[in-house]
């Protein structure tokens, strides 16, 4: 079931989803843990969320390329899906690490720029890098892309 799926893309912790549903949390809890769920609760939550009761009983989150979220993202970031860079569910965590690991060795390599124009090169391309990540981040924050939510004290646009 895609339960916990739908519940962060959707950025809502479980306590909000039962508010939502009028589920009690442990309810959520043990669906997403893979508990059979009743039809009454299905509905629930299929209503809370959104979506057609089938569409929890799905194993695999598939993107609808027809749906009004997907055709609103901007072509660039369409391409990241459909390369597999985001895999099927990007997390911001891993965009940002990328960013701040490319950020640190582009910067460490334009140091040896002094030594090697090699070096310098490839400290050029891991800052574009790391800036690309960082543009990436922004428009998944923008567009509400991450499957995991935001950590404390990180800024999430509407």
């Amino acid at each position: 079931m895609i339960l916990k799926q739908l519940r962060l893309s959707r950025h809502l912790s479980q306590e909000q989803l039962a508010q939502m549903s009028g589920l009690n949390v442990r309810t959520i809890q043990r669906i997403e843990s893979g508990h059979k769920a009743s039809v009454e609760s299905l509905k629930c939550l299929a209503a809370a969320l959104d979506v057609e009761v089938s569409t929890l009983n799905e194993e695999n989150f598939v993107i609808d390329k027809h749906a009004h979220n997907w055709q609103a993202l901007p072509l660039w970031l369409r391409c990241w899906f459909g390369f597999g860079l985001l895999h099927i569910h990007p997390t911001r965590r891993v965009a940002k690490r990328i960013e701040t690991m490319s950020h640190a060795t582009g910067f460490l390599f334009c140091l040896l720029g002094f030594v090697s124009e090699a070096a310098l090169a490839g400290g050029l391309i891991m800052l574009a890098t790391a800036y690309l990540f960082y543009l990436f981040s922004w428009q998944g924050d923008r567009y509400g892309i991450w499957f995991d939510t935001p950590a404390a004290g990180e800024r999430q646009s509407a």
